[in-house]
């Protein structure tokens, strides 16, 4: 898995590809080098203002709650909404392709958060994550970004995938926000900043 990612490699379920373009956007595989992460003060916020979830750490799992969560948090999408949280899963997510772990979050016992991360020898991969829409002004993505991080660098991890944005503006920017970022140019991983690799 370390040798896919490193290469701009992702997985759906049990089925692998990657792609330097999609229609007209340039496609931007992006990591973390978690040696140089250092966390910014507005995601210290989000930390802060999610203090009162409860966060569980589980085996990959999908039960009827997240297919709920999931059909909620896909109306967000107005374009190309996503089918089924099976096409990211494979029938076994805890151990195909890999070892891969449930983030969960819940607010007074209600789900409200679910995030997928591989785990491979010196890195971890985000699968997937979706959260409830009621929940958005707390910024639950980048919270799931963060606690995915903050738990690579327990695990002693030197990288963080944490998937496809695009070289162009769009929806995935807040991708763009993490310090110790690189992209990937489809021949090497470089520095990433606002201006660009």
């Amino acid at each position: 898995m370390d040798a896919l990612w490193a290469q701009g490699w992702r997985h759906f379920g049990t089925f692998f590809f990657r792609y330097s373009r999609l229609g007209a956007y340039r496609v931007l595989p992006l990591r973390v080098r978690l040696s140089a992460f250092r966390m910014r003060r507005s995601q210290r916020r989000v930390l802060r203002k999610n203090q009162d979830l409860r966060v569980e750490w589980r085996s990959a799992f999908v039960n009827e709650e997240v297919e709920r969560l999931f059909e909620r948090h896909k109306a967000r999408f107005r374009e190309n909404p996503p089918r089924s949280i099976h096409s990211f899963l494979s029938p076994n997510p805890a151990w195909v392709p890999c070892r891969a772990y449930s983030l969960v979050l819940y607010h007074r016992e209600k789900l409200v958060g679910i995030s997928y991360l591989d785990e491979g020898r010196e890195a971890t991969s985000s699968v997937y994550q979706c959260f409830e829409p009621e929940y958005a002004d707390r910024s639950l993505g980048i919270f799931l970004i963060l606690l995915s991080i903050l738990r690579s660098l327990e695990w002693g991890k030197r990288y963080y995938y944490l998937g496809y944005a695009y070289l162009e503006p769009s929806f995935y920017d807040y991708k763009k926000r993490f310090l110790g970022l690189e992209g990937y140019d489809w021949r090497r991983w470089c520095p990433y900043t606002p201006e660009g690799l």
